[in-house]
C-alpha cells in the first residue's frame, strides 16, 4: 500500500502492474499514465485562458490564479496605495493604517476522479473509467509544470484515496498510483457493492480545499441530488471549481429495437429497447442526469467540461479549452 496516500475507506492496493494484452482504452497502469506526461505540456490551467476555453466563458468562472497571504498591519506611508487602508483601524486608532499581503508562491490543486463501476462503461473508444484517469493525468502533469501544488482524491464503490496537495513530484506519483490502483480494481466480474455516494467526496473535498483551491472533478456523477448541488456551489463561492463531466455516446443515442441483458456481477436483467416505453424510460434517465449537471453552469457558475469517452482524451481537452487541434 501507499502510505503516503490517505486512505479513508476500504482498502487501495499498490497499483499492479497491467497484462500486456489487456486493451489500454478498457483499463490504464501506471505506466500509461505516465507516458502522458509529454502531451500534457500543451494544456493550461493558468487564469488567462484563450477566448474560445471553456473556462473562460460568459457563465464560467474565471480562473483565479493564486491567492494572497495576509502579511501584516502597519502605520500608512506616503507610497502606500490608500485602496489598502484598513478603516476600521484606522477609525479606533486614530492613525491611518494598511493591509499588507503577499502572494501565494504557488496555488493547491485538488484532482478528483471517480472510478466507481459506473465508469466501468464504454460503447466505443475508452472506457469511461480510462477517459477521467488520463484527463486526470494530463492535468496533473500540467499543474505542477506550472509551479502549482498538486494532490487529489480517487474514489471507488467503496474505496477513497486522499492525496493532499504539495509541489513535489513525488506527491503526482502517488497521484497516478492511486489512478492506477483504482482502475485496476474496475473488471466485469467484481462483486456488487453499494457504490461510495458522491456527496461523501464532496464533503472530503470541502475538508481538504477549503478555500482558495483549484479543482477538478472527473465523473460522470452518478446518482446526484439536491445535497450535492448545494455541495457543489459551497465549493465554487471559495474556489476556482470546474467539473469534468464524462459521459458515453450511448447515453446520447440509446438504440432502439435491440435486446440487451445488463448485469451488476451477480444479478442479470434483460432490456428490450424495442418498447418505446422501455426505451424512453431509459433515454430520459441518461439524458436527464447530464442536462442537470450542465444546467450547473448556467444555475451556479462552474465551469463543465464535457467529456466523452468515444474521443481522444488530450484532443478534447485541448479542444475545450480553446486550443487548436494538433
Amino acid at each position: 500500500m501507499d502510505r503516503a496516500a490517505r486512505i479513508r475507506t476500504g482498502t487501495l492496493r499498490e497499483a499492479p502492474q497491467r497484462d500486456p494484452e489487456t486493451d489500454p482504452r478498457i483499463s490504464v497502469d501506471l505506466a500509461h499514465l505516465r507516458g502522458l506526461e509529454g502531451r500534457a505540456k500543451t494544456l493550461s490551467f493558468l487564469p488567462r485562458q484563450p477566448a474560445r476555453s471553456a473556462l473562460n466563458g460568459r457563465h464560467a468562472s474565471r480562473m483565479r490564479g493564486r491567492g494572497l497571504n495576509f502579511e501584516e498591519l502597519r502605520d500608512y506611508q506616503p507610497s502606500d496605495d490608500v485602496r489598502s487602508i484598513d478603516w476600521k483601524v484606522t477609525a479606533r486608532t486614530g492613525k491611518p493604517h494598511v493591509r499588507v499581503f503577499t502572494e501565494e508562491k504557488d496555488r493547491p490543486s485538488l484532482i478528483v476522479v471517480d472510478q466507481r463501476m459506473s465508469m466501468f462503461f464504454g460503447s466505443e473508444r475508452n472506457m469511461k473509467s480510462v477517459t477521467a484517469a488520463e484527463c486526470a493525468a494530463l492535468a496533473a502533469f500540467r499543474i505542477l509544470d506550472q509551479g502549482d501544488r498538486v494532490g487529489g482524491i480517487v474514489f471507488g464503490d467503496n474505496t477513497l484515496a486522499e492525496i493532499r496537495p504539495q509541489r513535489s513530484r513525488a506527491a503526482l506519483d502517488r497521484l497516478l498510483m492511486a489512478l492506477a490502483s483504482a482502475n485496476a480494481m474496475l473488471r466485469a466480474d467484481a462483486p456488487a457493492v453499494e457504490p461510495m455516494s458522491l456527496n461523501q467526496v464532496l464533503r472530503a473535498v470541502s475538508r481538504i480545499a477549503p478555500r482558495n483551491h483549484l479543482i477538478l472533478v472527473f465523473s460522470d456523477f452518478d446518482v446526484v441530488d439536491d445535497r450535492t448541488r448545494k455541495l457543489v456551489s459551497g465549493l465554487a463561492r471559495h474556489n476556482d471549481l470546474v467539473l469534468g463531466l464524462v459521459t458515453d455516446p450511448f447515453a446520447d443515442g440509446l438504440p432502439a429495437g435491440i435486446r440487451m441483458v445488463i448485469s451488476d456481477g451477480e444479478l442479470q436483467a434483460e432490456v428490450d429497447t424495442a418498447d418505446a416505453t422501455v426505451h424512453r424510460d431509459l433515454s430520459d434517465l441518461a439524458q436527464g442526469r447530464v442536462a442537470e449537471i450542465l444546467d450547473w453552469k448556467r444555475a451556479l457558475g462552474v465551469p463543465v467540461l464535457p467529456l466523452s469517452s468515444a474521443v481522444d482524451s488530450l484532443a478534447q481537452m485541448r479542444r475545450l479549452m480553446g486550443l487548436a487541434p494538433r
